[in-house]
């Protein structure tokens, strides 16, 4: 059965700039391209590259042993068959040199490295869940940072012997602080937006939302981060090893230095070529981290392969989703019952912001939550979803959805288990703010295919054919440029279309919409509105219609509920509730429509001052 197509040819919106003959942006270039047309960035890498493939073939193309010694051509200048000279015990620097840019880079990767273990996954997982891992991980970070980095090095040299790998790993413990504080403060800073809630709305899981939206945002950070690591790790070593703690049976740029510093009075150019390579080496470092940041912030993300998945249809609840969980007995799709919602407060009160909301939905009907803002018919709506901010309980009532119950029996918790279950599958949402719900590091059709392949199980081609086909329902007029589009270049209407798109891809049986029409045309709104009710006859969803507009309702709900002050005042039937209500605050709220109401004696029609002066100038 095909779907209806609305057509929008008023909406102002990106599609009209299609209209006028405006063509789409070229295909950005790749990574490598962007950071090699950066000059900085080229120079940095050719310079890196040059160190590693001397790192790399070093030993073999060295023309001497780096530790071969000859008293008798100690100290000798360049030139001849020693292209730089040789230290005070014979050995050929340039052969040195070549060699010791591999223990340098591996030391410099080894810190590196253990800094990004154990800084990384703490900082996400502090950063993304809190609680008590949170506290504990912040005050060991607190510790190490007090503790002074070279004294701790040097009593581990002391203890431990003269090893660059030890004192590596050692500073990569240390320096690993860093890391943790950087990705702990960025994901604190992203982990409430909206598209997040929107991510989890989706059925993805907690370590998918970490792995594909959290870490994608604190990646520019992160490279920056690790390159000066790199840098101040060859610096470090360096320092240890200019301080006789290096092995100087290891040729490193540190040992050479020391060597140079030594003789610096009888041969100071001993110094200046480890002291070269050590400066270039650091610098590139820096230079192409903030480089390759620059060209991975326009980079779109590619969708990566998936295995062909399950079932194309999700059953009502799967095995694994309801083991365990000991279901309810209800006639209805959705049951609330004495709902309430509060929040603590540092004075150890709890601030309740809904009481004892109860409401029910049944298959293929339409509930609409009416109230003017602060009224908690949001709150309502964001306790069936799950998306509650941490700090907010349940104080009392329970929640039911198709006899599974979503309330914890213990602290008056949501089963958040229970809800990633049914989220994306056979819950959805419709948000309020379309811009903040889009991801803006992914395309447009990356976040509408990958919940079909993930729920529905289709293939990458079929769910990109059914995306295209969702965005041309709800009236975009060039479904392949939106799809290929990121959020930020389509306007606020699209976007909201897009999300509707998304919402009903995967045929969930509960759809919580929150303000579905508020950022569309006037002229658009009827039509999504009728596209929304087919869709949900189609389908036999049950529609939660979270609104203020009483014109919306009228067009779309079978039944209303008001709330006012976190309190369900009233509810009925529509039909009813509009012909006949019963308490002071719906008759205020009906009151306040601009429907049938006589306009304001400006805007009525009348004599236009200009005509009386025309008719004054005739006169005369």
């Amino acid at each position: 059965m095909s779907e209806p197509t609305i057509k929008t040819e008023n909406a102002m919106d990106a599609d009209a700039l299609a209209g006028a003959g405006v063509t789409a942006e070229p295909a950005r270039p790749g990574v490598l391209r962007r950071l090699v047309g950066n000059p900085l960035g080229l120079i940095a890498l050719i310079i890196l590259a040059i160190v590693v493939v001397s790192g790399i073939i070093g030993p073999w193309v060295a023309p001497f042993d780096p530790n071969h010694a000859s008293l008798a051509d100690a100290l000798k200048g360049p030139g001849g068959a020693h292209l730089l000279g040789t230290d005070s015990a014979g050995r050929d620097v340039f052969s040195r040199l070549l060699v010791g840019a591999r223990s340098t880079l591996i030391a410099a990767a080894l810190a590196a490295a253990v800094a990004l273990v154990v800084g990384v996954p703490s900082g996400l997982i502090a950063g993304f869940f809190g609680g008590w891992f949170d506290s504990i991980a912040s005050w060991c970070t607190n510790v190490l940072m007090s503790l002074p980095a070279i004294i701790i090095l040097l009593a581990a040299s002391a203890a431990l012997g003269h090893s660059v790998w030890v004192s590596m790993t050692i500073f990569g413990v240390l320096i690993s602080t860093g890391f943790f504080r950087l990705t702990r403060t960025s994901v604190q800073a992203v982990r409430s937006e909206l598209y997040v809630d929107a991510a989890r709305v989706a059925g993805l899981s907690n370590t998918s939302i970490i792995g594909k939206h959290i870490l994608f945002v604190v990646r520019a950070p992160l490279i920056i981060q690790t390159s000066m690591v790199c840098g101040i790790a060859i610096s470090i070593q360096a320092t240890l090893e200019f301080l006789g703690l290096g092995d100087v049976l290891v040729p490193t740029w540190g040992v050479m230095l020391n060597e140079g510093f030594i003789n610096i009075y009888t041969s100071p150019i001993l110094a200046v070529w480890p002291g070269i390579a050590i400066s270039l080496t650091i610098g590139a470092f820096v230079v192409l981290g903030n480089a390759l940041r620059d060209a991975l912030e326009d980079t779109p993300k590619a969708a990566k392969k998936r295995a062909a998945a399950g079932p194309s249809r999700v059953s009502l609840l799967d095995d694994d989703e309801t083991r365990g969980v000991a279901l309810v007995k209800s006639n209805h799709l959705l049951e609330v019952n004495g709902l309430g919602v509060g929040y603590p407060q540092p004075s150890g009160r709890v601030k309740t912001v809904v009481t004892d909301v109860s409401l029910h939905l049944d298959r293929g009907e339409v509930l609409g939550i009416v109230g003017e803002s602060g009224s908690g018919k949001t709150q309502t709506a964001f306790s069936i979803l799950g998306l509650l901010p941490d700090e907010a309980v349940i104080t009392g009532g329970s929640i039911v959805f198709d006899g599974t119950p979503l309330v914890s029996s213990s602290g008056g918790r949501l089963s958040q288990g229970r809800l990633a279950a049914l989220r994306g599958k056979r819950i959805a949402y419709i948000p309020q703010e379309p811009m903040s719900n889009l991801d803006p590091n992914f395309t447009i059709g990356y976040q509408l295919v990958r919940p079909l392949v993930k729920v529905l199980g289709l293939s990458k081609a079929d769910a990109r054919a059914r995306a295209l086909e969702l965005l041309g329902i709800v009236g975009i007029t060039n479904p392949q440029r939106t799809f290929d589009a990121y959020p930020h270049e389509v306007s606020g209407g699209m976007a909201q279309r897009v999300l509707i798109a998304g919402a009903v891809s995967c045929n969930p049986d509960l759809l919580i919409a929150d303000e579905p029409t508020t950022a569309l045309d006037v002229t658009v709104q009827a039509e999504v509105l009728d596209l929304l009710r087919d869709l949900q006859d189609r389908f036999t969803m049950g529609v939660v219609l979270v609104t203020h507009n009483f014109g919306v309702v009228a067009d779309l709900c079978d039944r209303v509920v008001v709330m006012q002050n976190g309190r369900l005042v009233e509810s009925g039937d529509v039909r009813s509730i509009l012909r006949d209500p019963r308490d002071a605050y719906t008759k205020t709220l009906l009151g306040a429509m601009l429907e049938g109401k006589t306009p304001m004696t400006m805007l009525t029609a009348g004599p236009d001052p200009l005509d009386d002066e025309m008719r004054m100038k005739a006169s005369i």
